[in-house]
């Protein structure tokens, strides 16, 4: 394990909106939900050292200065480096819709590769549909919840960006007036990443996966011609949730900080 990781380890971090940390400000009162894992769950006293960060890639050194029943408040915000950097690559990760522990897990793992931005996506094979407004919104406040709390975990500073679910269609369409390197994992009809990726280099990349079912031969068809690279990761047959994850390490490897 190496010393970043020890460091990581030792901090006990806590998020605060970029509002509620502008500069000059030297103290801050937690969420209420941040305060009560505080209290409650590690519980700390006064005088404990702590670490916040506002999601937008600074994080700052204090210590606690009062613990009520409903807030916790620190003092003596000094920035500090967080305790793990942005990766150099810019990923976007699109992901068609999986059944509730199974999107849940990629939510959390990919936040922790440190993916950029996440989007859901509704595909004609999805494993979950949404079923209005109200029932898009509950899915995404959760899906903010799982990666606030990988966030914190993991070391980074800066939240991934979570859309709300998009037609397979729209998204390709949004796709084609952005400069990034596109790439549709797929099941067939694709080549090897090795081989998509030969002499490229990279620090801004959308990668489509689809749901369990695959993708139609209408849904590869319309990326291809839309300027998407089709590949495959060859070998065994993965489940969508493990091609997720899968693709998002793949990638850092390449073109990021995961070596």
């Amino acid at each position: 394990m190496g010393v970043n990781s020890r460091i990581a380890m030792t901090r006990r971090r806590f998020y605060a909106p970029p509002e509620a940390l502008s500069l000059g400000k030297k103290s801050v009162t937690l969420s209420a939900e941040e305060s009560r894992h505080a209290r409650d769950v590690l519980r700390l006293e006064r005088g404990v050292e702590v670490y916040v960060f506002d999601g937008q890639g600074h994080e700052y050194r204090c210590v606690i200065a009062q613990l009520n029943r409903d807030s916790v408040k620190v003092d003596g915000l000094e920035q500090v480096e967080p305790a793990h950097p942005e990766s150099r690559l810019d990923l976007t990760l699109c992901i068609a819709l999986l059944k509730g522990e199974k999107f849940d897990l990629v939510v959390q793992k990919v936040t922790e590769l440190g993916t950029t931005r996440f989007i859901p996506v509704l595909t004609n094979r999805a494993d979950v549909r949404i079923r209005s407004h109200d029932d898009a919104r509950r899915k995404l406040i959760r899906w903010q919840r799982i990666a606030l709390e990988a966030t914190k975990q993991c070391g980074r500073a800066r939240l991934m960006k979570i859309d709300a679910p998009v037609a397979f269609e729209e998204l390709i369409k949004r796709a084609e007036q952005r400069d990034e390197l596109r790439l549709m994992f797929a099941e067939r009809e694709g080549s090897s990443l090795s081989q998509v990726l030969d002499n490229l280099e990279s620090t801004n990349v959308i990668a489509l996966i689809g749901p369990e079912g695959g993708w139609t031969d209408a849904e590869i068809d319309e990326a291809d011609k839309s300027g998407w690279r089709i590949v495959t990761l060859g070998g065994r047959t993965l489940r969508a949730e493990t091609a997720a994850i899968v693709a998002a390490a793949l990638l850092q490897h390449c073109f990021g900080d995961l070596v």
